[in-house]
């Protein structure tokens, strides 16, 4: 299979490092709903994309010659490439993570004076790579920042020592980070390159590299991954559990939290990390829609739009299901992941009861208080609700049943909050 040499090199590495565990995803079959003979009502699990490897301009994996793995396609990539993340995100309305790599960015070879950031240590040399290409991709990113999230990745993806490359940047294959006056001189750099390239301040969200990460403290350190991270503004990890250290160690089903960092379960993706030019299928299994940049693109750039077209067209039913809900973006995403696990639904009489009380113990990580509910119904009905603001509403219809998404806002900051529902 043609994703065996990252795939399989990630699970082999979780099944014999000590402390990972399986991961915890379900089926969305497990959905947080309750019903009666008139309706069914739900905290909709959120779907958010990712998409790793976005930065490299050589597609070539080198890593037979102790390069970085890159995205393994048989083309450069253009600006073009860039635009598909956006196009993904105005089609659906939502705005991608895109997982970045930074090192081909570097206009002025700071990287040279940080020899365990790329395979030519001191003798760094990225002329080749900077060019008016770098220009028309920052404009694509700067010009469609409610489409396109720039997210920490890496900036050489893998980790150079005494010549030879190793997996991964930020953590070994066991899930033990880096030394950390390295992960700090490697997160430093990505910051500069950032500024070189006018791309917008620290992201708040970061996805390991290689998924080679742990949950809270590993080796020898006194901190943890998250909470290194943490100090640069990143609010958010996302990593399978099934490739990370100390996994039983997140607290929730779906999600743990570490020195205050959200790090949630990205579970498995569609698609091989290589796998290039294919349209997608399959099913969804868990909140996040993993993907790989070349997942996303054509061989030919001026045909990426079919792959995106053909991603709009898997993703976009998720949207109209009573167990899903396509997320706006990572913040939304994080806030109704924490209502899907935590919050709880009732039916009593001709009115919904929300349970916000395990919610709230987690205050710390929601951003605001929204969160959605969708209701099943053979009947057309209308709600109101005296506790909580009900911002948005929306309806579709099917076989003769409604799903109302209704977008609730607890403004007062309730425990407990009762929306009522009658005949239309």
């Amino acid at each position: 299979m043609k994703n065996i040499t990252r795939r399989e090199f990630t699970i082999k590495s979780a099944l014999i490092g000590a402390g990972l565990a399986t991961s915890n995803l379900v089926a969305f079959t497990g959905r947080r709903s309750v019903r009666n003979d008139e309706l069914s009502v739900t905290i909709p699990m959120p779907i958010q994309i990712v998409i790793d490897d976005v930065g490299w301009w050589s597609g070539e994996d080198g890593h037979k010659r102790q390069e970085p793995y890159r995205t393994g396609i048989s083309r450069n990539h253009v600006p073009a490439d860039y635009q598909a993340i956006v196009d993904l995100g105005i089609k659906l309305d939502v705005r991608p993570q895109a997982a970045t790599i930074l090192c081909e960015w570097d206009r002025e070879n700071i990287l040279r004076n940080v020899s365990t950031i790329t395979w030519m240590r001191e003798k760094w040399d990225n002329s080749k790579w900077v060019g008016p290409w770098l220009d028309e991709a920052a404009d694509i990113i700067r010009n469609n920042q409610d489409h396109y999230e720039l997210t920490m990745h890496g900036v050489g993806h893998e980790y150079w020592q005494d010549k030879n490359m190793t997996r991964a940047e930020w953590a070994d294959s066991s899930g033990t980070m880096r030394p950390l006056d390295q992960v700090e001189l490697h997160l430093d750099h990505f910051e500069k390159l950032l500024y070189q390239n006018r791309l917008g301040s620290f992201p708040t969200s970061f996805v390991p590299t290689a998924f080679l990460h742990g949950f809270g403290l590993t080796g020898e350190h006194q901190i943890s991954m998250a909470g290194v991270v943490k100090k640069r503004g990143i609010e958010y990890i996302n990593t399978p559990f099934y490739n990370m250290f100390n996994a039983e160690g997140a607290q929730f089903e779906l999600f743990g939290i570490d020195s205050g960092v959200i790090t949630i379960d990205r579970g498995e993706d569609l698609l091989g990390w290589d796998d290039f030019g294919e349209k997608p299928t399959g099913i969804l299994t868990g909140p996040t829609c993993g993907l790989h940049w070349p997942n996303l693109l054509h061989e030919d750039p001026s045909r990426n739009s079919e792959i995106v077209d053909a991603w709009v067209k898997l993703l976009k039913p998720y949207d109209d299901k009573p167990e899903t809900v396509l997320a706006k973006n990572s913040t939304s995403f994080r806030n109704q992941l924490v209502h899907h696990i935590c919050s709880k639904v009732r039916i009593r009489e001709d009115k919904i009861d929300i349970d916000f009380i395990e919610t709230t113990k987690l205050n710390g990580q929601l951003s605001d208080r929204q969160l959605t509910l969708k209701i099943e119904s053979d009947r057309k009905l209308t709600f109101n609700s005296e506790d909580v603001k009900l911002s948005k509403q929306k309806i579709v219809q099917e076989n003769d049943r409604n799903l109302y998404t209704l977008i609730i806002d607890n403004t007062k900051h309730l425990e407990k909050a009762i929306v009522k529902f009658e005949l239309s």
